[in-house]
């Protein structure tokens, strides 16, 4: 399972690079994207909750002590990298937006570093770079000619502390023994609450609600937005250093790119666009093969 263990990783950031066509779906019937994620986040939390109530009832039992635990994913690395991803798009652009996400592999980095002594390779750093410059090149950022208010950087770049956050946190809890379901059952538990809180839930609970359609497309967001990437991502931080995984995970804004195109028409500049997807494709298979001559560092 080790040798595998990117596998699971790499199809958590494919699923996460499907979610603009729920996205798209959902602002097409007037809801806000605040609204939207309340769909994804809620119908998550309550499909892990039944799922664990169904299959291990031990996994709801977590120590007093390590709560601050499951609050910091939920509500920092669920919650607040919500708010400020959506708020730097709406400053910025969406291909903005996503490439200061993808400087949390940056973030985990150092933060892996201080916290689990995870040595910084020089392959880790290269990889590093050619996925964020690939991701640069994906989006427009490099070979466009985009441009970035302060603010709009500033959210950019929270979210993607933030979003590194996740891989921390979860860390933390898988190395106090803790299940990934259990991880990721608490983290959307607390960010849902966060979010209902935060929304206005009325013409949400009206979208959902609409017909026996509308309700299986809102289950269908949450599994492919959340509840399988998610798990996913976090089983496979059982068997490979966080740095490692969150590398792995920049193919989520190629995807998106790519799902752009094919789905909704939307062009890939040439070169920088293809050049873009080989160089993040390139640092996934350059992590991996270093993993695969030495497990997690």
């Amino acid at each position: 399972m080790k040798k595998l263990a990117f596998i699971p990783v790499l199809l958590a950031g494919i699923l996460w690079g499907c979610i603009g066509i729920f996205v798209r779906h959902y602002n097409a019937l007037g809801l806000s994207s605040m609204q939207t994620v309340v769909i994804r986040i809620v119908l998550a939390a309550v499909i892990f909750s039944l799922f664990v109530l169904i299959y291990n009832r031990k996994l709801f039992k977590i120590r007093l002590r390590d709560l601050w635990i499951f609050l910091g994913s939920g509500v920092i690395s669920v919650g607040i990298f919500t708010y400020c991803y959506f708020t730097s798009i709406e400053l910025s652009s969406l291909s903005v937006a996503a490439v200061l996400l993808y400087t949390a592999p940056a973030f985990v980095m150092i933060f892996s570093l201080i916290f689990f002594k995870e040595k910084l390779t020089i392959p880790k750093v290269i990889s590093l770079i050619l996925a964020v410059l690939g991701c640069a090149m994906t989006t427009g950022v490099i070979g466009g000619n985009l441009t970035v208010t302060l603010a709009g950087f500033l959210f950019g770049l929270g979210s993607g502390v933030c979003y590194a956050l996740y891989s921390i946190f979860s860390r933390f809890a898988l190395n106090r023994g803790y299940e990934p379901f259990t991880v990721t059952l608490y983290t959307f538990i607390f960010a849902a609450v966060v979010s209902v809180a935060v929304t206005d839930v009325r013409p949400v609970w009206a979208v959902v609600t609409a017909d026996i359609g509308s309700i299986g497309y809102a289950v269908l967001f949450a599994l492919v937005s959340c509840v399988l990437p998610y798990t996913f991502y976090t089983l496979g931080l059982k068997y490979i250093a966080s740095s490692t995984a969150s590398i792995i995970a920049t193919v989520e804004p190629v995807v998106a790119t790519i799902v752009g195109a094919v789905i909704f028409r939307e062009p890939i500049a040439f070169p920088f666009g293809y050049l873009g997807v080989a160089l993040v494709f390139l640092s996934v298979v350059l992590i991996n093969v270093r993993f695969s001559k030495k497990k997690a560092e």
